[in-house]
């Protein structure tokens, strides 16, 4: 079999998956779109791993152990992934990664002066200090 069939299956793949990552808002399909991408990795480790397997006969194949590896990250991370996503669901009441992005501390604009308010809080720690 060429090389090139599982190649372009795995940018096939590689690409659906960055195109989910890019244009999806809700975060569980951002999360199956990163595991898409990392099966898109793990084939095309295991085909160089055959391809390079047949020219070289005493092989330690690499590239299916890297694959196990990377498989074993994929579930810890999806794991810790849907449960960060579930207890932000459970706070927020949505998964919306637009509507979580504000979940940020507003900084001060020019219309927050923080010198009124600074200044009675500072006179009260001087009147507690006397």
């Amino acid at each position: 079999m060429h090389l090139a069939y599982p190649a372009v299956l795995s940018v096939l793949l590689f690409c659906t998956g960055l195109y989910g990552v890019l244009a999806r808002r809700n975060a569980i399909l951002v999360l199956m779109s990163v595991e898409l991408m990392l099966n898109a990795v793990n084939l095309n480790l295991v085909a160089f791993d055959v391809w390079l397997s047949q020219a070289a006969r005493d092989t330690l194949h690499s590239g299916q152990a890297l694959t196990l590896f990377t498989i074993a990250i994929a579930a810890a991370e999806i794991g810790i992934g849907l449960a960060i996503v579930l207890a932000v669901y459970r706070a927020r009441g949505t998964s919306d990664i637009d509507k979580l992005r504000d979940t940020a501390e507003a900084r001060p604009g020019p219309e927050d002066d923080d010198t009124e308010t600074a200044a009675p809080a500072m006179a009260d720690k001087t009147e507690a200090a006397a």
